[in-house]
């Protein structure tokens, strides 16, 4: 039986991670916005020990899903451009971060193997548009971490993988879409249509269950060929 903690998983991506968990062999903490403010640095310390209550102890698995996509234009004032930079930051990059470590604390005490999945982005490589650059920043941070985290640990059986979605037929890719024109935007992705929640629910299922060891500091890309590397 694997346990598995995921964050953001009341919506879009995050709950078809969930789906894509709901076996039998497969023990789940799902948590959402309901369950803590990861903008709350105490937060995220909370959560580990509530999954880890509730897993009787073990967590096997740690999927990084939850995240914010909120503009913040460079005019606007420095408390607020400033505010929302840290805000962004705090939840995308800082909050994961903390479970990360507290992930591979607990492995380490154990003496026992573990896997984390990170969901950063496309915008990690591409970057994005003039009102995210905190949004593209923290997904860069977030991949760049997971590349650490594999190198640093793969000796102690503990392996990481990142997956950059490009758009997603989520709640924020729909509003990013509608308020940057979508068609010209759809035009720019080479298979001709945004993800489904499904197809990047199943790379963290797979990265997470079955993916080689081999692979640990892989990051997978899933964005229609709108940005190769």
């Amino acid at each position: 039986m694997t346990h598995i903690l995921l964050t953001g998983a009341s919506r879009g991506i995050g709950a078809a991670i969930a789906a894509a968990f709901s076996t039998p062999d497969v023990r789940l903490v799902a948590l959402s916005s309901k369950d803590g403010d990861l903008a709350d640095d105490e937060t995220p310390a909370r959560l580990w020990d509530n999954a880890l209550a509730r897993l009787d102890g073990r967590i096997d698995v740690l999927v990084n899903n939850a995240g914010v996509f909120e503009a913040n234009p460079i005019d606007a004032d420095d408390d607020a451009w400033l505010a929302g930079w840290e805000r962004t930051m705090r939840i995308n990059l800082t909050a994961s971060a903390d479970l990360c470590r507290r992930a591979v604390l607990h492995w380490q005490e154990r003496g026992s193997s573990g896997r984390i999945v990170n969901i950063a982005s496309r915008a990690a490589y591409r970057g994005d548009s003039p009102a995210h650059w905190h949004y593209a920043a923290s997904k860069a941070g977030m991949v760049a971490m997971t590349k650490t985290i594999a190198r640093g640990y793969a000796k102690d059986g503990i392996l990481a993988f990142a997956i950059c979605p490009g758009f997603t037929m989520t709640g924020m890719a729909d509003d990013y879409l509608a308020s940057r024109g979508g068609d010209k935007l759809l035009a720019d992705i080479p298979l001709g249509r945004v993800a489904m929640p499904e197809e990047i629910a199943e790379m963290a299922r797979w990265c997470a269950l079955d993916a080689p060891s081999s692979m640990t500091g892989a990051v997978l890309d899933a964005n229609g060929a709108s940005y190769v590397r």
